[in-house]
């Protein structure tokens, strides 16, 4: 197993698609940072934005990028199982691997490994321009008050599940476009449709979106303070039941269909 993840990980990173969606990534979240850095302390309609100084500002901004990392390891991990079928290097790899479940379970792992990498590389670049934005305003970065080694647990757990949810529907609808539109659609407008309507929200905190904020919550009863999401310990479970359920899919699909 150890060598068809390194396989599998040779494969990703002798292409030029993993640096380009994690520099789109990075520049994605740059934006919103600098958003965040100009808009600190604003008063609008009588509601004022945290300041810079605050740790409430520190544990904003440190989840602000977090969805712009789940879409680009999802469209990853679809890339990663659709790409075999695309250019047909996937009678190569069950020829190498006869059998299917350890190719299955060799991507999996590698989307899980690539999805927390992605995350670490997201945590690096919001620390080097948080932490001195804080100092600089004259604030302290407070660990504690501002949760962030609470958020980055969550952030590096659901980046890696993003991932494995990915290559899952990449294996269940082999067709590379059709995979990469279904993860834009469902991250960017049916979640936030079902997060975002009151009637509905009883199922969006169900969904992976949902389970996700509550994993980065800072109270384990409501979820930063929201009474619309899971407990921060049912989101962890619920993420993985997704992610099992997404190994599953993947597992049945690609055993049982035939690759010509």
């Amino acid at each position: 197993m150890i060598k068809l993840v390194k396989a599998e990980l040779q494969k990703l990173f002798t292409t030029r698609l993993w640096w380009i969606l994690l520099l789109v990534m990075l520049l994605l979240v740059g934006v919103f940072l600098v958003i965040f850095i100009v808009v600190a302390g604003i008063e609008n309609n009588g509601a004022s934005f945290p300041g810079r100084d605050t740790p409430e500002w520190a544990q904003m901004v440190w989840a602000s990028g977090v969805q712009m990392g789940w879409i680009m390891v999802m469209v990853l991990g679809v890339v990663m199982m659709t790409s075999e079928y695309r250019y047909q290097t996937i009678t190569g790899t069950l020829l190498t691997t006869p059998r299917r479940g350890q190719v299955v379970a060799g991507k999996l792992i590698t989307g899980l490994v690539v999805g927390a990498l992605f995350a670490l590389a997201l945590l690096v670049f919001q620390a080097i321009v948080v932490i001195p934005t804080v100092l600089i305003s004259g604030g302290g970065l407070d660990l504690s008050a501002s949760h962030i080694p609470q958020i980055s647990v969550g952030i590096v757990v659901s980046m890696a599940l993003y991932a494995l949810f990915g290559i899952g529907l990449g294996a269940l609808v082999r067709n590379q476009v059709a995979g990469i539109v279904i993860a834009v659609v469902w991250t960017y407008i049916v979640e936030p449709i079902l997060s975002g309507i009151p009637v509905l929200q009883v199922v969006g905190k169900w969904l992976p979106g949902g389970a996700a904020q509550s994993l980065m919550s800072i109270d384990v009863d409501t979820g930063f303070g929201r009474p619309d999401l899971l407990p921060a310990w049912g989101g962890a479970l619920i993420l993985v039941a997704y992610g099992l359920l997404f190994a599953a899919v993947a597992s049945a699909t690609t055993l049982r269909r035939d690759i010509t």
